[in-house]
This record gives structure tokens, C-alpha cells and sequence, in this order.
């Protein structure tokens, strides 16, 4: 009987002593969680620079709204300057496939822009600006993997006639139609709201 209590008292002291040092190894320190690394894909100059690109843009978008010939020409002149400061060479850090893919968007925009610089027609500057607008939404962006302020992709229904649409960018969804404007010779201002967000940008 007494060895058997004797064993009793052995296992319990042992138990104690058991949970005495895991408490004591549970109520230690803590390491700090990690937390996740949040790692910008661009530099904040080329982000920067995409933010200018597209007030240039918008600016261009603007005088159309106003029917403003020769706003639209400077504002697009400063668009290709804005383009052209665009510092891609730091997505050589990517993929060969992504800059060269930029690149090429860039040439194809820069393209268009030039001629609607030569245009004294607003109706085939306003064609040209589709282009722009067809270029860099969504091949440029996508490819750039933007990163800047929301944007809507907009849509004029009859933008060069009944059944000709044509897309513009927005950095706000209320409609105001830079094809149909406030001045146009057959509708006057009375289709200055006339049309539809498609989409949109946001950064990923």
C-alpha cells in the first residue's frame, strides 16, 4: 500500500513539474509576427510620370468638350512630351517581353497623337484622340500594370455618327462627351451628356 502511494506521489510530482516548465515555456516572449512585405511594383517617379501623361490626356479631353481646336493641339503637344518622359526603362527589371511591349504601345500612342497635332479638321482630331484613347486603354495600362487614380472608360453611342462609337477616358463617371462637345453644329450642347461608363481602371 505504501509503495503504491509512493508511485502516486511520484507521477503527480512529476506531472506537476511537467506543466510547471510548459506554462513557463508557453508565457515566455514572443517573436513578433512578420508582417507581409508590401512591395510597390513601380518607382514613384514613373508612377508620377503616368499621372501627368494622363492630366495632359484629360486636358485634351477638355478642349474637345469646349470644341477648342487649338487647346486640343497644345494640350496634345504636351501629352507627347509627358510621353516621351515616361521612364521605362525601369521595367527592363521585369520581362524583356514587358518592355518591349511598352515600347511599342508608346510608339503606336505617340503616333496618333502627332497626327491629330496635323489635323485642321476637329472631326479628324477627334478621331485621332479615339485612337489614343483605343491605344493606352487597355494594351498601354495593362501592360504597365498601372498603379495611379481611378479612371472610367466612357463611350459615346454616335460619337461620329449614329452607328460609329467611340471610347474616351475619364478620371470622373459623370459623363461629359468630348466628341459631341458643347458647341456641335448639329446638336448643340444638347448631347453634352449623352453616353455610358464602360469600365474602369484601378490599380491592382
Amino acid at each position: 500500500m505504501r509503495k503504491l502511494l509512493f508511485v502516486l506521489a511520484a507521477v503527480l510530482v512529476a506531472i506537476s513539474v511537467y506543466w510547471f516548465m510548459l506554462r513557463k515555456k508557453e508565457s515566455g516572449p514572443k517573436a513578433p509576427k512578420q508582417s507581409a512585405l508590401a512591395l510597390k511594383k513601380h518607382s514613384v517617379s514613373f508612377n508620377k510620370s503616368i499621372d501627368t501623361l494622363m492630366s495632359s490626356y484629360l486636358a485634351v479631353k477638355n478642349a474637345f468638350v469646349e470644341s477648342d481646336t487649338s487647346a486640343a493641339k497644345q494640350s496634345t503637344l504636351a501629352f507627347i512630351t509627358e510621353l516621351d518622359r515616361i521612364p521605362i526603362e525601369e521595367l527592363r527589371k521585369d520581362t524583356a517581353s514587358i518592355f518591349e511591349t511598352v515600347q511599342s504601345s508608346i510608339s503606336d500612342v505617340r503616333a496618333n497623337a502627332a497626327s491629330l497635332v496635323q489635323q485642321n479638321s476637329i472631326e479628324e482630331m477627334r478621331k485621332d484622340f479615339s485612337m489614343v484613347t483605343e491605344m493606352l486603354y487597355p494594351t498601354f495600362f495593362t501592360a504597365i500594370n498601372y498603379e495611379g487614380p481611378k479612371l472610367f472608360l466612357e463611350n459615346c453611342p454616335m460619337a461620329f455618327g449614329d452607328d460609329a462609337p467611340a471610347n474616351w477616358l475619364s478620371n470622373s463617371p459623370e459623363i461629359v462627351n468630348p466628341y459631341l462637345g458643347k458647341n456641335h453644329p448639329k446638336y448643340k450642347a444638347t448631347m453634352l451628356h449623352c453616353g455610358e461608363v464602360k469600365d474602369s481602371l484601378v490599380a491592382r
